[in-house]
This record gives structure tokens, C-alpha cells and sequence, in this order.
């Protein structure tokens, strides 16, 4: 795989291309597994991605948050990651996403890693963030970059926590 970039999404061109991956992971997630379709269509139907979609510069917006692209030498996204602030202590990553081309490469480490560094850099005392339990890559992921397993640290329907596994870590 060709050299791999990271930048922050500001541009129209970037937030179209990472609201592009956003949809594309909505997609995957659900036709990956019944569970996953559903939890996505509990959290995010399509008329409210859509609006979060509209949202993403705002819920995202430095100095507290930021949006990474990842991009192939050619300029051509590859996958994408982003942060918000929960409170003064603790920032959330969301919607790390990597292509089929770029899967299995490392481009979830680079953008996860970047969003660790980013969210130290501004203050944050931990990082938190949640995936299915379905997607095992993820969470070997998160392990290897230092995550713990937490309990929820937002509000969730109580029919969705059994399906879902919460991570943390230190900064």
C-alpha cells in the first residue's frame, strides 16, 4: 500500500469525502451482521445519519474535537476517525472506518493513534469509545492501543448494552 496521509477534514471536498465513508460505514454495518442492522437502525435511521451527517462540522469542530481522513497517495480516502468532547475530561472517538481497499493495512491504527495524540494535545484526561461486539478487528484493535473495557459512559437503551462493549483509556 502506497504511502498513507492523514488530514483533518475542513474542506468541502474533505467532508464529502468523509461523509462518503460515514455512509459507507452505516452500509457495512448494516449488512454485516441482524444485530448490527439493528442497533444502527435504533441509533441512527436514516433521517437522523442524514442530519449527523449535516452536524459533523459542528459535533466535531476543533478546539475540543476534530475529524480525520486518511488518504492514499493518490489523494483517494481510505478511511476516516473523529473525536468530541463528552466533558472537560474526556473525549470520544467516533466512526473509525476504513475502506476494503485499505482493511487489514494498519489505517485504523495510523487514524485511531491520531485521534489518541490529538485528544492529549487539547487537554483530555481519557478517551473513550464503543463498538459492537461483532466486530472482533476492532476490538483487538482497541485493545492494542491501550483501551480497557469500561461500562457504558453514555445513556443506552438497555436492550442494545448486551450487543455492545465500551472502551477507555488514559491520557
Amino acid at each position: 500500500m502506497p504511502q498513507i496521509t492523514l488530514t483533518e477534514a475542513t474542506s468541502p471536498a474533505d467532508l464529502d469525502a468523509l461523509r462518503n465513508l460515514c455512509w459507507a460505514y452505516r452500509d457495512f454495518l448494516m449488512s454485516n451482521t441482524d444485530i448490527d442492522k439493528e442497533i444502527t437502525e435504533t441509533f441512527y435511521p436514516v433521517p437522523k445519519y442524514t442530519a449527523l451527517m449535516d452536524e459533523l462540522p459542528v459535533l466535531h469542530a476543533r478546539p475540543k474535537g476534530i475529524m480525520l481522513l486518511a488518504r492514499d497517495g493518490d489523494g483517494t480516502a481510505l478511511g476516516c476517525g473523529m473525536t468530541h468532547a463528552l466533558d472537560a475530561e474526556t473525549s470520544e472517538i467516533k466512526r473509525v472506518f476504513v475502506n476494503d481497499a485499505a482493511r487489514g493495512k494498519g489505517v485504523a491504527a495510523l487514524i485511531c493513534n491520531a485521534l489518541i495524540t490529538r485528544a492529549k494535545e487539547d487537554g483530555f484526561a481519557r478517551i473513550v469509545l464503543d463498538t459492537s461486539k461483532s466486530l472482533k478487528a476492532a476490538q483487538r484493535l482497541y485493545l492494542r492501543l491501550g483501551f480497557t473495557p469500561c461500562g457504558p459512559y453514555q445513556p443506552i437503551p438497555e436492550e442494545m448494552l448486551p450487543e455492545l462493549l465500551f472502551y477507555e483509556r488514559a491520557l
